[in-house]
């Protein structure tokens, strides 16, 4: 299983890392990763892998939102079939 984490805010150094960080501390694997600084806005959107995550898809929802918040980013996970269900309409 898959899920595609959106990250959008003001720009700031160490925001890859920390994103990154939260998703190793659980078993997340990030398979590719796009980015993007539009003036000051940073954009990243990332693929991942969470079949071995070590904990549930809404722990690994909340704890990516805790990390957005600390940093001034908004954070969006969505699960791969959820992602794919919106793109077949």
């Amino acid at each position: 299983m898959k899920a595609v984490i959106t990250v959008l805010g003001k720009d700031n150094v160490g925001i890859l890392s920390k994103v990154s960080t939260a998703c190793a501390e659980v078993g997340v694997n990030i398979i590719e990763v796009t980015q993007s600084v539009l003036q000051d806005m940073f954009a990243m959107i990332m693929l991942a892998e969470i079949d071995k995550a070590t904990v549930p898809f809404n722990e690994i929802t909340n704890r990516l939102n805790k990390v957005g918040d600390e940093i001034g980013t908004k954070i969006h996970v969505m699960h791969e079939d959820i992602f794919n269900s919106m793109h077949k309409i």
